[in-house]
């Protein structure tokens, strides 16, 4: 069926362009560690052959970006370079790639005596001599500390918009334009709301959509078949990302999902929104990516998952985070959370610290506190 698109501008990114009635675009990440060259080139051969249209890979040290423009020189597809948290590395990487994506929320690590509008500006200055377009990738987990602090703890939507209108209407004054937008979170109808509310008021800019930490096929595909149905029917959306918890030599199949969900809502198959207020028990779990620091993550990801069964018709949120860049802060919202680093698991109720695990011992004690959790449940329900 055809569907009226938002009237976004068109950003051209390498070969191909997003926005301005443009084909929705399907990309991906890999999930290799990008120091490990052959992988990391092996992996973007499959994405590639799979069908992305752009493939993301993250570098946080000069090592990663050397690797990185080795593996352009052995790659083709367009490229797009997640500078996470050391932003200075844009001018060294730009040349090399199409796109470069910073996060608002990690630009006050570095150089925090230097107002973040310096910061943006030196990006775009960058991108703007390499023939780059950029991503102002806003996420509810690592939204600018500034920002935050003005909203109640409870709303997580008005700060990621606020920073990304704050974000565009400098880089337009700074007459860049060839930028599109994220926000992401792991709840499928804060996707919703936030993309509604941000493409209200600004809907020129294109958009990429994604669900972040949706978690493992199938429930990770629905979880964002749900965003997806709502967005691009509305005419939302002109690149999108199916991020899921798989193991590195089946990352193709997010692409597969995408290019799925786009045909089945092209062709009328869209469901009803899925309900999250249900009381069912609700696991979210990151996308493998190169910041993951133990692959046993995913093995424990899919271990939580049969654990926990029994409590299935139990309103409780369990996250499972492979990194510890946005780890701590996006399982804050959780009733339970995970976050996995190079040797233990760090357990949280909500936001507080109930301490570190080896990969053996985590489960017993996220067991516990998952019945802890369901006897409080029943306690107040009586």
């Amino acid at each position: 069926m055809a569907i009226q698109r938002n009237p976004t501008r068109s950003v051209r990114i390498g070969t191909v362009a997003i926005g301005d009635g443009a084909a929705i675009a399907v990309q991906s990440m890999t999930a290799t560690r990008t120091q490990d060259i052959d992988a990391t080139v092996t992996q973007i051969c499959d994405l590639v052959d799979a069908g992305a249209d752009i493939v993301r890979v993250a570098i946080d040290s000069q090592k990663d970006a050397d690797a990185l423009i080795e593996i352009r020189g052995q790659v083709e597809g367009n490229l797009s370079v997640d500078l996470q948290e050391n932003y200075r590395l844009a001018e060294v990487i730009a040349p090399h790639v199409e796109k470069l994506r910073y996060n608002p929320g990690h630009l006050y690590h570095h150089e925090r005596d230097k107002p973040w509008d310096e910061k943006v500006r030196y990006i775009a200055d960058v991108a703007k001599d390499n023939d780059c377009a950029l991503r102002v990738g806003v996420n509810c987990g690592s939204v600018d500390p500034d920002k935050k602090a003005k909203y109640a703890a409870d709303d997580s939507i008005s700060p990621m918009l606020e920073s990304a209108w704050d974000h565009c209407r400098l880089l337009d004054d700074y007459g860049f334009t060839r930028y599109c937008v994220s926000l992401k979170d792991s709840d499928p109808q804060h996707v919703i709301e936030v993309n509604k509310r941000f493409a209200e008021k600004r809907p020129d800019v294109p958009l990429h959509l994604g669900v972040t930490e949706a978690g493992m096929p199938p429930e990770g595909i629905i979880k964002t078949r749900i965003a997806f149905e709502q967005l691009v029917s509305q005419g939302i959306g002109d690149t999108i990302r199916v991020s899921l918890t798989v193991p590195n030599d089946r990352k193709p199949e997010e692409i597969a999902a995408g290019r799925g969900i786009l045909d089945d809502i092209a062709n009328g198959r869209v469901r009803s929104v899925v309900d999250y207020g249900l009381k069912t028990l609700n696991i979210i779990s990151c996308p493998s990516c190169s910041r993951v620091e133990n692959e046993a993550f995913i093995d424990l990801a899919e271990q939580v998952r049969d654990m926990t069964e029994y409590a299935v018709d139990h309103a409780i949120t369990i996250a499972i985070m492979g990194c510890r860049v946005n780890g701590p802060g996006e399982t804050d919202d959780a009733d339970l959370g995970l976050w996995c680093g190079p040797n233990h698991v760090n357990l949280k109720k909500g936001q507080e610290s109930i301490g570190a695990f080896s990969y053996d011992d985590i489960l017993p004690r996220l067991k516990a506190e998952l019945d802890a959790l369901i006897a409080q449940q029943s306690a107040t329900n009586v």
